[in-house]
């Protein structure tokens, strides 16, 4: 289908309504509420009507989930992966279609979108092959004839909460490993991108997963989120969002010794050491600094240079930032769409107005743009901060949007004290020419994931995780998942 097509089957499909699925049904919420989500680009523009749940949904989801649990977990893990991989399939296929509704909730340019949508393929595929890997261990015996062995359990229902940045792959890399590992899980979008999320519900179904394995319950997140991590029946949170949203989680779940696996905020560094190719280093940074509008995770939000090479890559950094173009998520040519809101593009400028009063100077953009294509949406030009130093609330604060920040550095050492004075530790950059600063580096920068002489893209096997306020417990993606959704039980055998 060409885009203009799906343009046109976008205004068709929109406006329709979305309740609960629940047990492999959409029902209603309870007590009949709604809400509705509008286009990211054209506000005026309604994409649907989502129920508005409360505890009551999520109490019978999570008892169509827990009454599923006890027989898919006793399908064989080959047959669960073989459905994750038909899963994977049916995904490339609606490819299209979830791009068009993930860009038009979300706002990202359309070629990110299927790029999202191929890696939530890939990440399916990779949990279809941990389903038959759920290894445990056996280890010889102190007495004669015994066997003692460890085999790994799932740990029943989990509560899987996603944020409105990446709204396929986030579930998926959820869900996923869950069903592979044999669990059940009750999904709870974020609200403000709940309708690509509708529609994997349906490619789960279509790809054979039973009744009441995958269940989504829409709605805020006191309503809905509170409810469904307090559960009793509730074993696992799976989320992913902001620090302080994740510290109040952990505290729920400490009170009923249920495990977590968060996904925190990050303020993520590139770090410039004597590179020679600084034009090349200054695309990595830019990429990695503005793809889905800064509004990612791992996005680099502050580069620390070297002073010797500050002024070349500022200017390199410039040069490649003036080439970005912002508009409609399915332009021709466009690599920055708008942000998800006129909430968060207020909150950004907000950060945008504190650099400038800090003192940082503002060498470019950052302005709103409101008129022409830009007026029914929430755009704003790329903005490139210099003269910042580490003080400042734009080299503090995760500021989840298209605002980079430079801090110049006197020495290697400098650099790295800069780079590790943040209360987050998701992702970092370094780049040298040096083998010995490239180790030293990798080893002592405070982040979960370390990447040499590129950005801060990871990998569909690869764990994916931070330290500090950027996370805790198990590492998603890769095979750390199995820390989370599956628990230890250890078993002697006399014979």
């Amino acid at each position: 289908m060409s885009d203009h097509e799906m343009l046109t089957w976008l205004q068709e499909a929109a406006g329709q309504n979305y309740g609960n699925y629940i047990n492999g049904e959409w029902k209603p919420a309870e007590g009949g509420r709604t809400f509705q989500i509008v286009h990211a680009a054209e506000h005026e523009r309604v994409l649907g009507h989502f129920a508005d749940s409360d505890a009551a949904d999520v109490n019978r989801a999570v008892e169509a989930a827990d009454a599923a649990f006890k027989s898919w977990s006793a399908v064989p893990g080959p047959e669960r992966g073989a459905i994750l991989l038909r899963f994977a399939d049916l995904l490339e296929l609606d490819r299209d279609e979830v791009a068009f509704r993930l860009s038009a909730e979300q706002g990202k340019t359309i070629a990110e979108s299927r790029g999202e949508v191929a890696r939530a393929a890939k990440e399916a595929r990779f949990a279809a092959g941990e389903a038959s890997r759920i290894l445990g261990e056996t280890a010889p015996s102190e007495r004669r004839n015994v066997r003692n062995m460890v085999v790994r359990y799932p740990i029943g229902v989990v509560a899987a909460i996603a944020p409105w940045n990446f709204p396929v792959v986030t579930p998926v890399r959820k869900i996923a490993p869950a069903l592979a590992y044999g669990c059940t899980v009750v999904f709870k979008p974020a609200s403000a991108t709940p309708w690509a999320s509708a529609r994997l519900m349906e490619l789960f179904t279509e790809a054979g997963v039973p009744n009441g394995v995958v269940n989504m319950v829409t709605g805020g997140g006191s309503r809905v989120g509170d409810p469904l991590t307090k559960h009793p029946r509730v074993k696992g949170i799976s989320f992913t969002g902001s620090t302080d949203l994740g510290l109040r989680i952990q505290q729920i779940a400490a009170e009923r010794l249920v495990r977590t696996q968060l996904e925190l905020g990050g303020k993520n560094a590139a770090v410039v050491l004597n590179y020679a190719d600084l034009a090349g280093a200054a695309k990595q940074i830019v990429s990695a600094a503005f793809a889905c509008s800064g509004q990612r995770c791992t996005s680099i939000s502050r580069v620390v240079v070297l002073k010797s090479q500050a002024e070349k890559l500022t200017e390199a950094l410039l040069q490649e930032i003036k080439g970005l173009r912002v508009g409609p998520a399915w332009e021709s040519g466009i690599h920055m769409g708008p942000l998800v809101n006129k909430e968060q593009l207020e909150s950004v400028q907000r950060y945008v107005r504190l650099g400038k009063e800090e003192g940082a100077k503002l060498l470019y953009g950052g302005e709103v743009l409101n008129s022409g294509t830009y007026q029914t949406g929430a755009y704003m030009e790329p903005a490139l901060f210099v003269k910042v130093t580490e003080e400042m609330t734009i080299a503090r604060e995760e500021i989840f949007g298209p605002v980079l920040t430079v801090i110049e550095a006197d020495t290697k050492e400098d650099a790295l004290r800069i780079a590790n004075a943040t209360e987050y530790g998701l992702a970092a950059s370094v780049f040298t020419d040096e083998l010995s600063d490239a180790n030293e580096f990798a080893s002592r920068l405070e982040a979960g994931m370390v990447h040499i002489n590129h950005g801060t893209a990871s990998e569909a096997h690869m764990p994916f995780g931070g330290v500090k306020r950027s996370g805790f417990g198990a590492f998603s993606i890769g095979s750390t998942n199995q820390q989370f959704y599956t628990e230890n039980k250890v078993i002697y055998t006399l014979y």
